[in-house]
């Protein structure tokens, strides 16, 4: 399952899961470079950034924004 941090309040990721609920993760269970909009999965019991996930969400996300505005 992939969550999508949705921001950072003081020690804790308030992230969405994919079925839509928020989970508040400690930053310092998280690996290094978490930031509003990051995707993590957990692998093996630990966080892990997805990055390539995270990359072709943000294109999709882009695109739909220029469709919209472009």
């Amino acid at each position: 399952m992939h969550y999508i941090v949705d921001r950072i309040e003081g020690g804790l990721a308030v992230c969405e899961r994919e079925d839509g609920a928020f989970e508040d993760i400690p930053l310092c269970q998280l690996p290094k470079g978490v930031r509003d909009g990051s995707m993590l999965v957990r692998e093996d019991g630990a966080w892990a950034l997805d990055l390539r996930a995270e990359r072709e969400r943000r294109k999709r996300l882009f695109e739909k924004q220029e469709g919209l505005f472009g």
